[in-house]
């Protein structure tokens, strides 16, 4: 894994051997972020990454000149790595919270410009996950949630559904309020 663009691009993030978590693919990360790079001025809005895993959205957006990033992970080896990568990398204006994303999500009182949530594939409820976030008071008026899935989902019915763009095996489908 890689950091695609800005600032950091090039750089190696090597997660420990004991990682379970699965990285968005460099591949996908690039054609989201350039997506987003015609939609957005970077250092201009706030991000939730969900289910931060290894941090790599994170990271992206760090890169990219964003610095106001709220990073949402559980697992504790998860959130030690990176913690760890924030700091050598010297990234300003992330805040990691080892929380419950669905518990974080009931006391959350700020709202963001862009949501990104990338639950573990075999999660069960993965579908709701989209309504469950969107029902929060926690993204901005022309916000946009962007939730990665496998194929074996399909948003395009659903009243809130904007797009959905596909990298080989990642898809990401985007929303708005």
């Amino acid at each position: 894994m890689r950091i695609i663009g800005g600032e950091h691009k090039g750089k190696a993030i090597i997660p420990p051997k004991n990682f379970s978590a699965r990285p968005t693919t460099d591949f996908a990360k690039e054609g989201l972020f350039n997506t987003l790079a015609n939609q957005y001025d970077f250092s201009e809005i706030s991000v939730l990454d969900l289910f931060s895993g290894t941090g790599g959205i994170t990271y992206e957006f760090a890169s990219r000149g964003c610095d106001n990033i709220t990073s949402i992970e559980m697992n504790q080896v998860h959130s030690a790595f990176i913690k760890s990568t924030i700091a050598k990398l010297g990234l300003k204006g992330v805040n990691l919270v080892r929380h419950n994303v669905f518990d974080f999500l009931e006391i959350c009182r700020l709202s963001y410009d862009i949501i990104f949530a990338d639950p573990p594939y075999d999660m069960e409820g993965l579908k709701g996950i989209p309504d469950k976030i969107l029902a929060k008071e926690i993204l901005n008026k022309e916000g946009l949630l962007i939730f990665e899935h496998p194929a074996a989902f399909n948003f395009e019915k659903h009243p809130n559904f904007v797009k959905e763009k596909k990298y080989g095996n990642v898809h990401f489908t985007f929303f708005k309020k």
